[in-house]
Protein backbone atom coordinates (compact mmCIF):
# COMPACT_ATOMS: atom_id res chain seq x y z
CA UNK A 1 0.00 0.00 0.00
CA UNK A 2 2.87 2.22 0.59
CA UNK A 3 4.45 1.93 -2.23
CA UNK A 4 1.08 2.63 -4.23
CA UNK A 5 0.84 6.05 -2.11
CA UNK A 6 4.37 6.84 -3.16
CA UNK A 7 4.04 6.08 -6.91
CA UNK A 8 1.03 8.18 -7.03
CA UNK A 9 2.69 10.98 -5.26
CA UNK A 10 5.71 10.37 -7.19
CA UNK A 11 3.51 11.05 -10.73
CA UNK A 12 1.78 13.47 -9.09
CA UNK A 13 4.79 15.79 -8.34
CA UNK A 14 6.60 14.87 -11.27
CA UNK A 15 3.40 16.28 -13.54
CA UNK A 16 3.24 19.57 -11.74
CA UNK A 17 6.87 19.81 -12.40
CA UNK A 18 6.74 18.91 -16.12
CA UNK A 19 3.76 21.62 -16.41
CA UNK A 20 5.63 24.29 -14.79
CA UNK A 21 8.67 23.79 -16.75
CA UNK A 22 6.40 24.11 -20.21
CA UNK A 23 4.87 26.95 -18.98
CA UNK A 24 7.59 29.02 -17.74
CA UNK A 25 9.25 27.82 -21.41
CA UNK A 26 6.65 28.36 -23.39
CA UNK A 27 7.22 32.09 -24.11
CA UNK A 28 10.96 30.78 -25.22
CA UNK A 29 9.91 29.00 -27.46
CA UNK A 30 6.88 30.82 -29.26
CA UNK A 31 8.48 34.21 -30.15
CA UNK A 32 5.73 35.86 -28.35
CA UNK A 33 7.81 37.12 -25.25
CA UNK A 34 8.18 40.71 -24.39
CA UNK A 35 11.47 40.70 -26.25
CA UNK A 36 10.21 39.61 -29.23
CA UNK A 37 7.93 41.97 -29.43
CA UNK A 38 9.46 45.20 -28.62
CA UNK A 39 11.95 44.47 -30.96
CA UNK A 40 9.08 43.39 -33.56
CA UNK A 41 8.18 47.52 -32.97
CA UNK A 42 10.81 48.66 -35.43
CA UNK A 43 14.46 49.45 -35.51
CA UNK A 44 16.94 49.34 -32.29
CA UNK A 45 17.95 52.48 -30.35
CA UNK A 46 14.60 54.33 -30.93
CA UNK A 47 11.20 54.62 -28.66
CA UNK A 48 8.11 53.85 -30.35
CA UNK A 49 4.86 55.22 -28.26
CA UNK A 50 1.98 52.26 -27.51
CA UNK A 51 -1.50 52.77 -28.78
CA UNK A 52 -4.75 52.05 -27.13
CA UNK A 53 -5.35 49.35 -29.78
CA UNK A 54 -2.98 46.16 -30.00
CA UNK A 55 -0.36 46.71 -33.02
CA UNK A 56 1.31 44.21 -35.48
CA UNK A 57 3.92 43.15 -32.44
CA UNK A 58 0.84 42.51 -30.38
CA UNK A 59 1.81 45.32 -27.69
CA UNK A 60 -0.71 48.11 -26.54
CA UNK A 61 -0.99 50.36 -23.97
CA UNK A 62 -3.94 49.18 -21.51
CA UNK A 63 -3.81 51.66 -18.88
CA UNK A 64 -5.92 55.23 -19.98
CA UNK A 65 -4.11 57.62 -17.91
CA UNK A 66 -0.51 56.39 -18.73
CA UNK A 67 1.21 56.69 -21.86
CA UNK A 68 3.78 54.03 -22.86
CA UNK A 69 6.97 53.54 -25.06
CA UNK A 70 9.44 50.82 -25.42
CA UNK A 71 12.72 50.45 -26.82
CA UNK A 72 14.48 47.48 -28.14
CA UNK A 73 18.71 48.27 -28.10
CA UNK A 74 21.52 46.11 -28.27
CA UNK A 75 24.92 47.10 -26.39
CA UNK A 76 27.44 45.04 -28.12
CA UNK A 77 29.11 48.06 -30.33
CA UNK A 78 28.50 50.95 -28.14
CA UNK A 79 26.44 51.75 -24.75
CA UNK A 80 22.59 53.18 -24.97
CA UNK A 81 21.36 56.47 -23.35
CA UNK A 82 18.84 56.53 -21.90
CA UNK A 83 17.14 60.90 -21.87
CA UNK A 84 13.78 62.35 -21.49
CA UNK A 85 12.57 65.75 -19.50
CA UNK A 86 9.88 67.36 -19.88
CA UNK A 87 7.18 68.81 -17.72
CA UNK A 88 5.33 65.58 -17.07
CA UNK A 89 3.95 64.88 -13.48
CA UNK A 90 5.39 61.53 -13.54
CA UNK A 91 7.40 59.17 -15.43
CA UNK A 92 9.13 55.86 -14.66
CA UNK A 93 11.48 53.83 -16.57
CA UNK A 94 12.17 50.15 -16.93
CA UNK A 95 15.09 48.24 -18.31
CA UNK A 96 15.37 44.95 -19.12
CA UNK A 97 17.74 41.79 -20.72
CA UNK A 98 16.56 39.56 -23.35
CA UNK A 99 14.99 37.03 -20.99
CA UNK A 100 12.48 39.67 -20.00
CA UNK A 101 14.73 40.10 -16.14
CA UNK A 102 14.27 43.55 -14.80
CA UNK A 103 18.06 44.89 -14.65
CA UNK A 104 17.28 48.21 -13.76
CA UNK A 105 14.18 50.98 -12.73
CA UNK A 106 13.61 54.27 -11.61
CA UNK A 107 11.11 57.11 -11.76
CA UNK A 108 11.53 61.18 -12.10
CA UNK A 109 11.58 61.10 -8.17
CA UNK A 110 14.72 59.17 -7.50
CA UNK A 111 16.37 61.25 -10.88
CA UNK A 112 18.62 64.67 -11.20
CA UNK A 113 16.40 66.89 -11.87
CA UNK A 114 13.66 64.88 -12.48
CA UNK A 115 15.22 64.18 -15.94
CA UNK A 116 16.30 61.24 -17.23
CA UNK A 117 20.00 60.10 -17.84
CA UNK A 118 20.66 56.33 -17.63
CA UNK A 119 23.53 54.48 -19.91
CA UNK A 120 23.34 50.91 -19.88
CA UNK A 121 26.19 49.03 -20.77
CA UNK A 122 28.67 45.84 -21.10
CA UNK A 123 30.98 45.74 -17.71
CA UNK A 124 33.80 46.37 -20.12
CA UNK A 125 32.60 49.05 -22.06
CA UNK A 126 31.34 50.81 -18.13
CA UNK A 127 34.74 50.31 -16.94
CA UNK A 128 36.19 52.18 -19.68
CA UNK A 129 33.80 55.33 -19.45
CA UNK A 130 34.62 55.57 -15.71
CA UNK A 131 38.25 55.87 -16.28
CA UNK A 132 37.67 58.96 -18.21
CA UNK A 133 34.01 59.60 -17.46
CA UNK A 134 33.10 62.21 -20.21
CA UNK A 135 30.96 65.78 -18.86
CA UNK A 136 28.22 65.07 -20.58
CA UNK A 137 27.92 61.62 -18.32
CA UNK A 138 28.46 63.21 -15.13
CA UNK A 139 25.01 63.23 -14.05
CA UNK A 140 23.69 59.65 -15.65
CA UNK A 141 23.27 56.39 -13.66
CA UNK A 142 25.33 54.04 -15.30
CA UNK A 143 23.69 50.28 -15.47
CA UNK A 144 25.87 47.25 -16.06
CA UNK A 145 24.05 44.51 -18.78
CA UNK A 146 25.06 41.34 -18.23
CA UNK A 147 22.92 40.21 -21.37
CA UNK A 148 24.14 42.30 -24.86
CA UNK A 149 20.61 42.98 -25.84
CA UNK A 150 17.32 44.42 -23.58
CA UNK A 151 14.56 46.84 -24.09
CA UNK A 152 13.28 49.87 -21.99
CA UNK A 153 9.93 50.73 -21.31
CA UNK A 154 8.95 54.32 -20.55
CA UNK A 155 5.80 55.48 -19.03
CA UNK A 156 4.56 58.75 -18.23
CA UNK A 157 0.76 60.14 -16.44
CA UNK A 158 -1.59 61.98 -18.31
CA UNK A 159 -4.13 62.02 -15.85
CA UNK A 160 -6.52 64.57 -17.44
CA UNK A 161 -6.94 64.99 -21.46
CA UNK A 162 -5.09 68.60 -20.81
CA UNK A 163 -1.64 66.45 -19.84
CA UNK A 164 -2.03 64.25 -22.98
CA UNK A 165 0.26 66.24 -25.68
CA UNK A 166 3.24 67.20 -22.86
CA UNK A 167 2.57 63.14 -22.43
CA UNK A 168 3.13 62.10 -25.57
CA UNK A 169 5.93 65.07 -26.39
CA UNK A 170 8.13 63.67 -23.57
CA UNK A 171 7.83 60.05 -24.64
CA UNK A 172 8.77 60.74 -28.68
CA UNK A 173 11.22 63.06 -28.35
CA UNK A 174 13.15 60.68 -25.22
CA UNK A 175 16.48 59.18 -26.80
CA UNK A 176 17.40 55.97 -26.83
CA UNK A 177 20.49 55.86 -28.90
CA UNK A 178 24.13 54.49 -28.69
CA UNK A 179 26.55 56.65 -26.89
CA UNK A 180 30.06 57.20 -28.45
CA UNK A 181 32.75 59.44 -26.97
CA UNK A 182 33.38 63.18 -28.41
CA UNK A 183 36.98 63.18 -29.35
Amino acid sequence: MLRIVFAVFTGLFGAALLHLVIILSLPHFTGRDAATRVAAEGDFNNFYLLGDQYDEAGLANGDPFVRTAVCSFDVEDAPVHFTAKGNVPFWSIAIYDSASNEVFSMNDRTSVGGALDVLAGSPIQLTDLRKNLPQELEQAILVEMARQDGYAVLRTLAPQASFDEAARNFLTEAGCEQFTTRN
